[in-house]
């Protein structure tokens, strides 16, 4: 199947899917009132600096004031932080940084002070309760180049490997630098193959867009914004469109001229890839995406084989365990435990990215008595995550099967985007048993014997906790009552939480 960015619009939200063969490689879902920040850049206030922390807080005009560390403004540390993201240059191309411990780093009180105006970026959107991150190192992605206005480098992405092509790209870059433009660029993955007139055009484009910015940060008062990132579509096209893709299909006709718009102007080799999807049935329907995203909010992920991974989002990691579920193998046990594992480790990479899931990540592959077989599941997994566009870093597979990674978070996970906590649970993920509840109520009950003046107490709570008192729990009313005394009345409420009771004197 070929493969395919599919676009979804409506008023209040926009879906873009990036189809791979038929199968959701990547999804991005952004809400009108939850419209991302990342790559707007501001003039803004320092309000408050914490040497303490070696971070300062910035009034920017959002709901919440943002934060930068001393690594996002130090000068000594731009290219450094620049050169850490999803463009990065591979090992052999990366200047030899000493490890931040070692190296000078100045302290925030000595660049920054209260008060002082400050241009910055945001380089990752506020998450839950904790405001945006901001940089002063200044990046502007283009179709094919990232201009970093603050850093002199060249550099070509990671992600093309080969080093005739990068020491191509090198050359052109350089060739086609303007005279006296001061500034660096970095050669995307999407400029693999490009031509000399397709760079020159981007880093005309990225020269120009930088000078309007510096020339409106000189007539507006903070905070300001300064630039914003283009529209959700025009970026999934600029960053998601890669050649391999053939067709963008779209449901809004007003977006898809201005995809049609963006295209010719940046990408006028493309030729005519965009098309209007006018079936009745709902576009995410139509190519069976929506059932991919019920999928990806659960936590049981079946494999083909009949194992299966369990997913656990905490606040504090992601915790995902592999087991063999229904699967029983045709050998013997590794070679069970080993198909299993080898599979989970695609899945995993493939949930990652479908998911977005960030932060400190455990998985727990099934024990394997063979080194080399954890090394197998320990190459899979790397090689799955290669295609992943946020920043990755693994350990090897312990012998108790566990691999400690990192995933590069700029957003809300998927679950969080579109999921709110339970309002029954609490967020707990669970709920004390019928049968606890009940014993709750006795010990309650046995507790204030002595504080109820009728000689009939009313036990008020869910019903299916009465039906428990009154049935497999009916001894210990039984109990109380023989002990006490008091007779005691069970009433169901069907308004009441499953874990709530109430014990009165009942009216006479």
């Amino acid at each position: 199947m070929a493969n395919e960015l599919i676009i979804n619009v409506t008023p209040t939200e926009t879906r873009i899917a990036r189809l791979e063969g038929g199968t959701i490689s990547e999804l991005i879902v952004e809400h009108v009132q939850d419209a991302g920040f990342v790559g707007n850049v501001y003039k803004g206030k320092i309000v408050r600096v914490l040497p303490g922390m070696q971070a300062a807080f910035a009034e920017i005009g959002l709901e919440r004031t943002a934060f930068l560390y001393v690594t996002d403004i130090a000068p000594e540390m731009a290219l450094e932080e620049l050169m850490a993201g999803e463009e990065e240059s591979p090992p052999s191309d990366r200047p030899r940084f000493e490890k931040r411990t070692h190296r000078h780093i100045p302290q925030i009180q000595d660049l920054l002070k209260e008060g002082q105006e400050v241009v910055v970026q945001i380089a990752r959107d506020p998450i839950g309760t904790k405001g945006a991150r901001l940089t002063s190192h200044i990046s502007l992605p283009g179709r094919f180049l990232v201009y970093m206005p603050t850093v002199d480098h060249t550099g070509v992405s990671r992600r093309i490997p080969d080093e005739k092509e990068r020491s191509r790209l090198k050359q052109l870059i350089e060739k086609s630098k303007p005279e006296g433009s001061s500034g660096g660029f970095i050669a995307r993955t999407m400029c693999e193959g490009a031509t000399a007139q397709d760079i020159k055009q981007d880093m005309e484009y990225l020269t120009t867009l930088w000078k309007e910015i510096d020339q409106k940060k000189n007539h507006s008062p903070s905070p300001a914004l300064l630039h914003g990132e283009i529209s959700v579509v025009l970026r999934s096209v600029r960053d998601l469109f890669t050649p391999d893709i053939e067709r963008i299909r779209i449901d809004s006709k007003e977006e898809m001229e201005k995809v049609k718009n963006f295209i010719h102007t940046f990408l006028p080799r493309a030729g005519n890839v965009v098309e209007l999807y006018k079936g009745e049935e709902p576009i995410f329907d139509a190519f069976g995406i929506e059932i991919e995203i019920s999928r990806a909010l659960g936590k049981k992920v079946w494999l083909k084989s009949g194992g299966y991974i369990i997913i656990d989002e905490t606040e504090a990691l992601i915790a995902i365990d592999v087991n063999t579920g229904k699967f029983v193998g045709k050998r013997n046990l590794e070679d069970t435990i080993l198909k299993t594992n080898l599979e989970a480790a695609k899945e995993i990479a493939y949930q990652l990215r479908l998911r977005d899931l960030g932060g400190i990540i455990i998985l727990d592959f099934i024990d394997m008595e063979r080194s080399a077989n954890r090394e197998k599941v320990y190459q899979t997994l790397k090689e799955e995550l290669r295609s992943d566009r946020s920043k990755t870093t693994i350990t090897k597979i312990t012998e108790l099967g566990l691999v400690e990674m990192t995933r590069k978070r700029t957003h809300e996970s998927l679950s969080r985007l579109l999921c709110e906590t339970c309002f029954y649970c609490e967020g707990r993920g669970y709920l004390k048993s019928k049968s606890t509840i009940c014993h709750e109520i006795f010990r309650e009950m046995h507790r204030r014997a002595s504080d109820f003046k009728t000689n009939s107490v009313l036990i008020r709570t869910h019903p299916s906790v009465v039906e428990m008192l009154l049935d497999d729990e009916r001894a210990g009313l039984e109990d109380w009552e023989k002990r006490s005394g008091k007779k005691a009345i069970v009433k169901k409420d069907e308004d009441y939480h499953l874990e709530q009771f109430e014990i009165i004197d009942a009216p006479e």
